[in-house]
């Protein structure tokens, strides 16, 4: 099982990037982006889960940030809009079949892991 995460790079304040992560070998009942920035611990950022698609995202990105899945090619995406300096960060996906509700924000609930792309975002 692999997750592969991509889409990261330098973009000005204000832009937008869409980051997508490809899980390869079998498909998870969550899907979820968590971020850590310079010298920060690693923060959730926005869950899917793939049966139904609904969606969990952290108040300090909801309206600028989307989390979305594909299901036929097991991707789920994290479209990025008004980026601000403060969301530099290395982005990681993480994936696993036993996250519930109540633990989708905990980074400890999540057996896969992808290799974080970095996004930059320049004032």
């Amino acid at each position: 099982v692999q997750l592969q995460a991509s889409g990261g790079g330098l973009v000005q304040a204000g832009g937008s990037l869409r980051l997508s992560c490809l899980a390869s070998g079998r498909t998870f009942r969550y899907m979820t982006w968590f971020r850590q920035a310079p010298g920060k611990e690693r923060d959730f950022v926005a869950a899917i889960k793939f049966s139904g698609g609904s969606t969990i995202t952290a108040e300090s990105v909801k309206g600028r940030f989307t989390v979305s899945r594909d299901s036929a090619k097991n991707t789920v995406y994290l479209q990025m809009n008004s980026l601000r300096p403060e969301d530099t960060a290395v982005y990681y996906c993480a994936a696993d079949s036993s996250v519930i509700l109540s633990n989708v924000r905990t980074q400890s609930a999540y057996s896969y892991w992808g290799q974080g792309t970095l996004v930059t975002v320049s004032s």
